[in-house]
């Protein structure tokens, strides 16, 4: 999502972007794609086919984001003269760019050791955040919602790959308190296991699959449960009152450094949500009987994020070209 928004800044100045990715693997995200007209080339991985690749489609300048891609890929492509762009987060895993951008919450006070003349762009100055965000955004903080009964809306990625649907439901029942959840269950065994789960009086929850809606859905809820990734930081920017867990290793310090500012609140690592909910519970009734607690995460989360980080790594990423 965050090299999406990059790509929707740079089409936006009449810069011509395609992906080179296994989008297929994920439908939702293959239609974000083909939603905004961008082409698709399929997935390479060593540094030879990198430079195949590049060179045949004519590139002039490469956007790097995965966790996996061997370090020598950077170095290679680096060595043609393409102006190269990497996203991290935290520990560079071998990255080499022009750029770094690692647009993680306090990332500018870390002094991770850089390839020789590399530039960094750190913290939430350079969040990367989507259209669709942007054109939701409110104008002012939210003000305290109104809702007797709490919309609770959760997601947690276009698979939720980690199965945390189930296991943030549990403990909303556990929690006792009245709610009204909408779920998204990219798969059915996801869906018939949040089914199974046994709800108290008053709590509801709707089971649904993926969504284009997700930042109209965000702004209809009173609380949003999500993941700790780049998903945070738009619903921030949304003023969403946002309740995170941590589902894998490398959103520990994003999830950590978001609850550490008092913008989200952490309903704790996924791991541990799994055998014992009650600590997420204890969390999830505080959010759920007390509006003002709600509105105070999410005007902070509001003012934290300001949608324009985008700009500023298109700045300058262009300035190189």
């Amino acid at each position: 999502m965050r090299t999406l928004a990059l790509a929707e800044e740079l089409l936006s100045r009449g810069i011509e972007v395609l992906f080179v990715c296994d989008a297929h693997t994920v439908p939702w995200a293959a239609g974000q794609i083909a939603g905004r007209g961008i082409s698709v080339e399929p997935a390479v991985w060593t540094p030879a086919e990198h430079l195949e690749l590049f060179e045949r489609l004519q590139l002039d300048a490469v956007v790097f984001d995965c966790y996996d891609l061997d370090a020598a890929v950077y170095a290679s492509v680096r060595t043609t003269g393409r102006p190269t762009l990497a996203i991290v987060d935290g520990d560079l895993r071998g990255a080499e760019a022009d750029i770094l951008v690692d647009q993680n919450l306090a990332a500018e006070l870390d002094r991770p050791a850089l390839p020789a003349n590399s530039t960094r762009l750190a913290g939430l100055e350079y969040v990367m955040i989507r259209d669709e965000i942007l054109a939701l955004r409110p104008a002012d903080p939210p003000a305290p919602p109104l809702t007797v009964v709490p919309k609770v809306f959760a997601f947690f990625g276009g698979t939720d790959a980690f199965g945390a649907g189930p296991h943030v439901v549990q403990a909303l029942a556990v929690s006792g308190a009245p709610f009204e959840a909408t779920v998204v269950a990219p798969a059915p065994e996801l869906a018939a296991q949040i089914a199974a789960v046994e709800l108290r009086p008053q709590q509801r929850v709707d089971v649904i699959g993926p969504t284009d809606r997700l930042a109209v859905a965000v702004l209809d809820a009173d609380l949003t449960i999500s993941a700790s990734g780049t998903s945070t930081w738009e619903l921030l920017c949304l003023g969403a009152t946002a309740g995170l867990v941590c589902v894998v290793d490398n959103q520990v310090m994003g999830y950590e450094r978001a609850i550490a500012t008092g913008t989200a609140a952490g309903l704790g690592v996924l791991s541990d949500l799994k055998t014992d909910p009650s600590a997420a519970a204890a969390v999830l009734k505080r959010l759920l009987t007390d509006p003002s607690e709600r509105a105070r995460l999410a005007a902070a989360g509001w003012r934290l994020v300001d949608g324009k980080g985008r700009t500023r790594v298109a700045d300058a990423f262009l300035a190189l070209t």
